[in-house]
């Protein structure tokens, strides 16, 4: 299927909304689950949209950056598995693979950004001397900004105005090739979980990782919906817990403190 003018303006606007997210990560919009929901509306295939995420998700779901390490970048790998299985007609796990080029493009962007944020350092420190807030605001916002709409002009040129070419080359691939894209594809989602055990299967998650496993085999669960609600649950009490403990440690050691100090209290007697 064909994307429209008006498709392409939407689906850049998703992407620089979800791309300013990303730099502070506040919501997680930048997420391959939630920006393919988001295209699969724009688009009018929800279905599609929600099934090429489920499958970027779990192949980005380990990939962290840690240091110097940027992997390539989860926001164009769900917008464009989103938009090829929508105009190629390709399966998910085939465009899947294929969004890799497009993801590793979105990666040296994010690279080259985070590189030209250097030189932001310089006025930055000159509003902090200055006690500037709105210029200090101005700046790190805009910076910001100036990320986001390179990640809409990608979104809107990959999407929109490269598509015919897009779709005409995938759709020469032979039969052979697509199948191993398809093969890659499905093998994606295995890499991501196992990554992600890497930082589960350690004393303080790996109850968690069990409780999920048991659920899902054992009560074989027709969805993951009563996990998520179960989790969710989970976390919930954990946080309760966790604020109710400091807020007890709180309360204690600033009272011992107070008569360490000789301040006294309301049980000295004084």
């Amino acid at each position: 299927m064909e994307i429209t003018l008006v498709q392409g303006i939407l689906i850049a606007v998703v992407v620089f909304i979800c791309a300013l997210d990303g730099c502070v990560e506040a919501f997680m919009w930048f997420r391959p689950l939630v920006v393919s929901f988001l295209i699969g509306i724009v688009l009018g295939d929800v279905q599609t949209g929600l099934a090429a995420g489920a499958v970027a998700e779990l192949s980005y779901l380990g990939l962290l950056t840690v240091g110097g390490t940027v992997p390539p970048d989860p926001l164009i790998a769900g917008l464009m598995t989103t938009v090829l299985a929508y105009t190629t007609g390709q399966s998910v796990e085939v465009t899947l693979g294929l969004s890799l080029p497009f993801a590793l493009l979105g990666q040296w962007l994010g690279i080259i950004s985070n590189t030209a944020y250097a030189g932001f350092l310089a006025p930055l420190d000159r509003a902090c001397d200055e006690a500037n807030t709105k210029k200090y605001m101005r700046i790190v916002f805009g910076s910001m900004a100036i990320k986001a709409f390179l990640y809409s002009v990608i979104a809107f040129v990959s999407a929109y105005a490269l598509q015919s070419s897009v779709s005409t080359f995938v759709n020469a691939f032979p039969a052979a090739l697509i199948h191993g894209f398809q093969i890659a594809g499905g093998l994606l989602p295995a890499v991501g979980l196992a990554l992600l055990l890497v930082v589960m299967l350690n004393k303080r998650n790996i109850a968690y990782l069990f409780l999920g496993f048991v659920m899902v085999t054992v009560c074989q669960v027709k969805n993951i919906l009563p996990v998520a609600i179960v989790a969710g649950a989970i976390a919930f009490i954990g946080y309760i817990n966790n604020s109710e403990v400091k807020e007890w440690l709180k309360r204690n050691f600033s009272k011992e403190s107070k008569a360490a100090n000789g301040e006294g209290g309301d049980d000295d007697g004084i």
